[in-house]
């Protein structure tokens, strides 16, 4: 079967059109906000194992006073409050520079999270957060023990063959 499709030449450029504004829209090719630096990225790196949870963040530039972490329910949030002036003056002329910027990320904590034992560290512009996991959620191991007896012989009264794991056997043992 052939299919016949009419030529639409204003309808596919505009197709197309449409099609380069979105891909230009998209965040990789905006540059940032003013004054949002901090907002619109927050890089993050997540690890989780049997003991704990750990979240590590870059924050070049930022203070450990400008960082403010807070839990509640499972959801913990990174929020980062940077203020910073400068001002220089050259003979009659004052440069004066105040730079004002915050952001914040949320994410969602795995249940059996033992928030009250957390420690967050600040070094060298890199965050380091663990939580540690409450005992009840540890995964624990439970050992298997085999329940089969050894098999018991008797002698039947009329033959003189040995019948194995017999219901009498079970009675007599």
């Amino acid at each position: 079967m052939t299919m016949i499709r009419r030529a639409r030449p204003r309808t596919d450029l505009m197709s197309l059109s449409r099609t380069f504004d979105r891909l230009f829209d998209d965040a990789t090719f905006r540059p940032l906000a003013w004054g949002s630096n901090v907002e619109t990225r927050l890089p993050l790196d997540v690890t989780s194992d049997e003991d704990a949870v750990t979240v590590e963040a870059a924050l070049p530039g930022i203070r450990p006073e400008d960082v403010e972490i807070t839990v509640v329910e499972n959801k913990l949030t990174i929020a980062v409050k940077e203020q910073a002036e400068r001002e220089e003056a050259q003979g009659q002329h004052v440069f004066r520079e105040v730079r004002r910027s915050s952001g914040s990320r949320t994410l969602r904590l795995p249940n059996g999270m033992d928030t009250e034992n957390a420690t967050a560290s600040f070094e060298n512009g890199m965050l380091h957060l663990s939580i540690p996991r409450a005992e009840a959620a540890k995964p624990r191991q439970i050992p298997v023990t085999s329940v089969t007896a050894a098999p018991v012989t008797v002698a039947a009264e009329a033959q003189g063959a040995e019948i194995e794991g017999s219901p009498e056997t079970a009675e007599q043992a």
